[in-house]
């Protein structure tokens, strides 16, 4: 039998009534959504506990309790009634309150016990993690932010585990998570929680049911010459050793290597061979190389050790028919490689190259003898490595911006490979720029150069069809809705590439455009690529709209199209989020008994 009482204080307390007046179960006013008092049949004990069930809601007075285990009827979810700790991870522990007796009168005291909100926040995450609970992450990483918790700690806690419990090592969860953590500024304020969110989500999905890594040691006593640990490295990673990698590695970290030179040493190792793993292997170096500027370089020995297994047993290109037939791509490639440390040390002479329109074209058709000529003559006239590394990028997000819809879906995950390869490239070039990384600007080429035929025939270019754009509307926000719209509807390839062009065309502010590009990523249930893509062409736009703001539209036109060719899928993320954030705001979501 459940009985109300009308609460009154007495020295901040709220009084429940008579002791032997009290049913089973009694509901005063009191902490975020009422107090339920119980006293169990046959005891003599009384608890105090939040009325609102962790989990989901559900008013814990309609609940039942037997042997000390408070039971909520939707989920069954179990309390101790005495402590409020939960027996079912996917609730969380259930605030308790003190109980005071005076003069045979129950009052209780509507102070939580416990007022760590944030470190709380952050072991309930670490839950989630471990057990791969959608809804936990979510209402936790909410939790953290609006106790105005820093993103980076979140980051931290995901980057952590998922680089510790996944033996094999690092993999695309730890990439989405880095690549949300990077556009997080560029995001509105509930898709920031958003990013967070999904990021940690894959990470979880990654590392569920699989062994944990057992970390090594450095070597010990050891001073050794940086140049002597990255031969060592690459030596090791050649036969496949992740373990002698890994302790070359640490002894690195251990020796105060500097963040460039741990970039170097896991590039150089991921460029010895061809295109490692169809482009991933190199996004995950400079990833986890990202991922450290977000948490910090005193996470490297944590973080960086999960890269060696995966360098170690990735794929090598040259292992692969398409780089050897019909055309021996890896010999081709022969010349310039013998040459690379002085075709890198002798380039850069001219600071403000910038690569022209036929440079592009050549990277985009179908000799690969020519490609490789004219990059080698780019270097060779002074075009510096990180200049020539981002004209290669942009030519692989028109790859993108060019796609037909002819093609193959799978496709569209061809030409993305190549683009967040060339992408990581450019980033580690700008990021400690050699003369082996140049290599890889050479291995993204010829990956340019096999994803040809999926531009055959090419997608026009939105500014090619000037009729369908005039028939858009002109205002901003009349844009931004029609393409809310258009991904909301499958396939509307063509039609999300126009939108965006006619936007930024018209010279409206970028920002909202990659903001509603990032919500419209957020709000669907995303697989891996279209989170890279998004990241990736967001921080291609950002380099190049100071000096080449066309080439930087059409970049965002290959988002938006890529985008749209996923998009919609059955939102199960966003309405786990939608609600944590409704539970936060303290709603109901159930039907209202009486």
């Amino acid at each position: 039998m459940t009985s109300v009482a009308t609460a009154s204080t007495l020295e901040g307390l709220v009084q429940v009534g008579p002791r032997d007046g009290l049913g089973e179960v009694t509901v005063v006013s009191g902490g975020r959504h009422g107090i339920a008092v119980f006293k169990p049949a046959g005891s003599d004990e009384i608890y105090a506990v939040d009325n609102r069930c962790p989990h989901l809601g559900f008013p814990l007075h309609r609940g039942s309790v037997c042997d000390g285990i408070l039971t909520c009827h939707w989920h069954h979810a179990r309390f101790d009634l005495r402590s409020g700790g939960t027996f079912d991870q996917f609730a969380d522990d259930v605030q308790t309150y003190e109980v005071i007796v005076r003069d045979d009168i129950i009052y209780v005291d509507p102070r939580p016990r416990r007022n760590d909100r944030v470190e709380h926040a952050q072991a309930r995450l670490r839950d989630g993690l471990e057990q791969s609970i959608s809804l936990v992450l979510a209402k936790n990483v909410l939790a953290l932010l609006e106790a105005g918790a820093p993103a980076a700690g979140i980051l931290e806690i995901g980057g952590r585990f998922g680089a510790r419990y996944r033996e094999s090592g690092w993999r695309s969860g730890l990439t989405i998570l880095t690549a949300m953590g990077n556009v997080l500024p560029s995001l509105g304020p509930d898709d920031r929680m958003l990013a967070l969110y999904h990021g940690l989500v894959h990470v979880a999905r990654d590392s569920a049911g699989q062994p944990p890594r057992h970390p090594l040691d450095p070597l010990p006593n050891a001073a050794i010459p940086a140049s002597r640990l990255k031969t060592w490295f690459r030596q090791f990673i050649e036969v496949r050793d992740s373990d002698g990698a890994e302790r070359v590695l640490l002894t690195a970290i251990e020796q105060g290597a500097s963040p460039a030179d741990l970039a170097d040493l896991l590039a150089s190792a991921a460029t010895d061979h061809a295109f490692l793993d169809g482009g991933h292997t190199l996004d995950f170096v400079n990833k986890a190389c990202e991922l450290l500027d977000l948490i910090g370089c005193r996470h490297a020995a944590t973080i960086l050790p999960s890269l060696t297994p995966v360098i170690a047993r990735s794929t090598r290109s040259e292992e692969l028919n398409s780089w050897r037939r019909p055309v021996d791509l890896v010999a081709l490639l022969d010349p310039a490689f013998n040459r690379v440390d002085s075709l890198f040390a002798n380039a850069g002479g001219n600071p403000d190259w910038r690569a022209p329109d036929e440079l592009v074209a050549t990277l985009l058709g179908d000799d690969p003898t020519a490609i490789v000529a004219a990059l080698t003559a780019a270097l060779e006239t002074g075009a510096p490595p990180v200049a020539v590394s981002q004209a290669l990028v942009y030519a692989a997000a028109l790859r993108v911006a060019h796609f037909h819809t002819s093609n193959e879906f799978s496709d569209w995950i061809t030409v993305l490979h190549t683009f967040t390869y060339l992408n990581a490239t450019h980033q580690l070039m700008r990021r400690a720029p050699s003369a082996e990384l140049l290599r890889g600007v050479y291995h993204g080429a010829m990956s340019l150069y096999l994803d040809r035929f999926l531009n055959v025939p090419p997608a026009r270019l939105p500014e090619q069809r000037q009729a369908a754009l005039d028939a858009l509307p002109a205002g901003a926000d009349d844009l931004l809705a029609h393409l809310d719209d258009t991904l909301d509807r499958e396939q509307q390839v063509e039609l999300a590439g126009q939108l965006t062009w006619r936007y930024l065309a018209l010279g409206h502010d970028p920002n909202p455009l990659i903001a509603a590009l990032g919500h419209l990523l957020l709000r669907e249930d995303g697989e891996f690529h279209s989170y890279q893509m998004f990241e990736a062409g967001v921080a291609l736009h950002r380099e190049l709209a100071p000096v080449a703001p066309e080439r930087a539209n059409r970049v965002l036109v290959a988002v938006a199209r890529y985008l749209a060719g996923h998009a919609p899928t059955s939102r199960a993320m966003l309405q786990t989020a939608r609600t944590a954030r409704r539970l936060a705001r303290g709603e109901d979501l159930f039907d209202a008994i009486d």
